[in-house]
């Protein structure tokens, strides 16, 4: 099976899946602790793939996305974006909007709670 095979059966058999350098509980690099912290803390369940521990899956979710970086969030097999685009879109409540719209299950009062520490 090829890398793009591999991506695109993790990315339609999960919900919600991130690419991420590390993993949901140990992330390896601030972005993906960033985009990590982001879905745990709002209690979103979803799959994290290392992307540090299988460099043809590093690569290969680049080229699937046409996207150059690390960390990708995938909602319902769709690419959504890195963790500038996951950061904007939790402030804006377009990640709230986008979960409720695939019927993704996230804790309201957390989102809530981020967008005010932002605020």
């Amino acid at each position: 099976m090829t890398a793009e095979d591999r991506i695109k059966q993790t990315v339609t058999a999960n919900d919600v899946v991130l690419f991420m350098k590390g993993t949901k509980m140990a992330p390896q690099c601030g972005f993906s602790q960033r985009v990590a912290g982001v879905l745990n803390y709002m209690g979103v369940d979803y799959a994290d793939v290392n992307v540090l521990a299988d460099e043809d899956i590093r690569q290969g979710v680049k080229d699937y996305s046409d996207w150059p970086t690390i960390p990708q969030l995938y909602v319902k097999g769709e690419f959504v974006g890195g963790c500038d685009i996951v950061t904007e879109m939790t402030l804006s409540g377009e990640l709230d909007q986008l979960f409720e719209q695939n019927g993704v299950t996230y804790n309201k009062d957390a989102a809530d709670k981020i967008r005010e520490a932002n605020a």
